[in-house]
């Protein structure tokens, strides 16, 4: 007789497909929420392994488990995504005939995105100590280049950050395309962008085509190693910027989406149209942007990336 495929081996046949297809951001959500739910679902007897049965996704079960979620001081954003994880994974065995489309299955649990507890910008004068302060440590020093780099970069994203190779910069104008929606992205380099850059960039000679030493090159983009080296890198600098925002004696929490939003907000406040900072971010999402982007040449975007970087520069 055939063996009656569970959630839980489902799920896990799920993670190995996307680990197989390079989504391991996913595949790392998924193992999560699996391994939460498969915890309470042990802990308050639903059943006696973590392999759990399709029947253990019901509507009571669920509301039972967000209530224990928030007892254990767990996060809204936190819960959410384990209840949207769950929910994909519950999609997808409905797919297959595995389970019952039930479209109020997850209606009772939050399943949104609580914005008082997003990555918020910082103040102009808080950017400008953090990119001007001084600081005696040379990790420190290179970490807020970095940072500065990020900002000047009209906001860039570490991960396109640490990918970007020599190709992208040429004749003063920065061209890549976004590593997370693949929108392309150009702009003017500023004479001091182009500083650091010539400062903090690797040395040639080393067989690695990648801009900064953030990463080795030996692993590839998509390879499940080249996604681990990459999330050491991404701890690392986070844990720098910590570092030297307690040493510039920053209040606000800062990690490497700071300055993202951080110049996008400077933007409006600049009196940026909203597409324009759009564009200049690369979103593609009319919910991330409010509206469908608009084109707009690339001495446009430079003109507002150089006016938010001297409006910060100048902030004392």
């Amino acid at each position: 007789m055939k063996k009656k495929i569970t959630f839980a081996y489902f799920a896990k046949e799920c993670i190995v497909k996307m680990e197989t297809s390079g989504r391991y951001s996913t595949a790392h959500l998924y193992k999560n929420a699996l391994r939460s739910f498969s915890d309470y679902c042990k802990s308050t007897g639903y059943c006696n392994s973590t392999d759990i049965p399709f029947s253990a996704i019901n509507p009571e079960n669920l509301k039972s488990y967000y209530r224990d979620l928030l007892h254990r001081k767990k996060k809204l954003n936190t819960i959410s995504t384990y209840m949207r994880m769950l929910r994909s994974i519950y999609n997808k065995g409905v797919d297959r005939g595995l389970a019952t489309y039930d479209g109020r299955l997850f209606h009772g649990v939050y399943t949104g995105v609580d914005i008082s507890s997003h990555k918020k910008a910082i103040s102009a004068e808080e950017l400008h100590n953090l990119f001007y302060g001084k600081t005696n440590s040379p990790k420190l020093f290179k970490t807020q280049q970095m940072a500065k780099i990020l900002f000047q970069f009209s906001g860039m994203s570490f991960v396109d950050l640490a990918y970007l190779e020599r190709s992208n910069i040429s004749d003063e104008t920065l061209e890549y395309h976004r590593t997370k929606t693949g929108t392309k992205i150009c702009i003017d380099v500023m004479p001091e962008t182009q500083s650091l850059v010539n400062q903090l960039e690797r040395k040639c000679g080393d067989g690695c085509n990648y801009v900064f030493d953030i990463l080795s090159g030996i692993n590839g983009k998509h390879d499940h190693a080249g996604y681990i080296e990459y999330q050491s890198a991404l701890r690392h600098f986070n844990t720098q910027l910590k570092e030297l925002a307690k040493s510039l004696g920053l209040k606000s929490q800062v990690s490497s989406y700071t300055f993202r939003h951080s110049w996008a907000t400077t933007a409006r406040y600049l009196g940026t149209p909203i597409d324009m900072i759009s564009e200049s971010l690369g979103h593609r999402s009319i919910r991330t942007t409010q509206i469908y982007l608009k084109g707009f040449s690339s001495s446009r975007l430079g003109e507002v990336n150089m006016n938010n970087c001297s409006y910060i520069k100048d902030a004392i």
